[in-house]
């Protein structure tokens, strides 16, 4: 159906080194390779990695790079504390043997506070996407205001290993809102591994703990339904909320959720210029879990 492709095209940011996977270097980047030459490649986004780990990938993707005239695989770098060597990183690596197979194209980073948002801005390269993780747990309007009108794009954490780490409803529908309004593109990351919301196991130990999470479909159509200007924020709430896959009903010309409709025109509008990404250390379980949905095909 278009709109399950015009909501799931380049979705998942693989970031298999992180937990609960937290696979080494080697093992992460052979499943990107086997992913990206896979069916379901249309779904695949970029690969997730610290910045100061550029030469490890080097070294580990030695052989599996795309060759000339193909596709280079799109990196997606984190900046920890410190954006300006995070950048010396990522030119050294762009001067290397493998920056024409694999291209770094965003720096994610800690949004410490407006003014450091524009510190940072002014230090990224113009052409770098420069990604902010805004706390979900106060206003993101301060910071949301200093995007605006910016190269800057906004990034929120959905889960984690601990029930802590998981945001309620109402803190995610107002960082939704909040950046439509503002024409902030954004991001997620972490606890985004099944389409539904439901209680999921958070780490991949035996009788490790569970916890609610959110679900990646309740989120991206939520995060349109926020760019159309077609939910309040009270509406938002109960549709990230929602655990029935049935209440969705997809089509080619887009989707229903009970009397709300998205026109397949606002669902490319979404993907493409506001909810961008999330990042997810599996990508095999949202696939399966959409297959078992029979979302795609088997």
């Amino acid at each position: 159906m278009k709109s399950i492709r015009a909501l799931l095209e380049g979705i998942v940011d693989y970031a298999g080194l992180f937990p609960p996977a937290r696979l080494p270097m080697a093992p992460a980047v052979a499943n990107y390779a086997a992913y990206a030459r896979g069916p379901h490649a249309w779904m695949l986004g970029r690969f997730v990695l610290p910045a100061g780990r550029l030469v490890e990938l080097t070294d580990a993707a030695r052989d599996l790079l795309p060759g000339q005239g193909e596709q280079p695989w799109e990196l997606s770098a984190l900046a920890g504390d410190d954006p300006a060597a995070a950048t010396a990183h990522v030119a050294a690596h762009r001067a290397g043997p493998a920056g024409d197979g694999a291209k770094v194209v965003s720096l994610e980073m800690k949004a410490a506070g407006p003014d450091k948002i524009r510190r940072d801005l002014a230090i990224v390269p113009e052409d770098l996407e420069p990604f902010f993780e805004i706390p979900a747990d106060a206003d993101p309007t301060p910071m949301t205001d200093v995007l605006r009108g910016t190269p800057g794009r906004a990034k929120i954490r959905t889960g984690g290993v601990t029930e802590r780490a998981i945001p309620a409803p109402e803190e995610v529908a107002r960082f939704l809102l909040t950046c439509a309004r503002a024409g902030v593109p954004l991001k997620a990351t972490a606890g985004l591994h099944h389409p539904m919301r439901g209680t999921y196991p958070l780490t991949y130990e035996k009788n490790g703990p569970s916890g609610t999470l959110f679900g990646f479909l309740n989120l991206f159509i939520a995060a349109a339904f926020a760019a159309a200007g077609l939910l309040t924020e009270d509406g938002l709430v109960t549709l990230l909320v929602e655990r029935d896959a049935s209440s969705f009903a997809f089509d080619d010309d887009g989707l229903t959720w009970g009397e709300k409709r998205l026109a397949l025109a606002d669902l490319r509008d979404s993907r493409e210029s506001f909810a961008l990404s999330y990042g997810s250390c599996s990508f095999t379980e949202p696939v399966e879990d959409l297959r078992g949905l029979r979302l795609l095909p088997d």
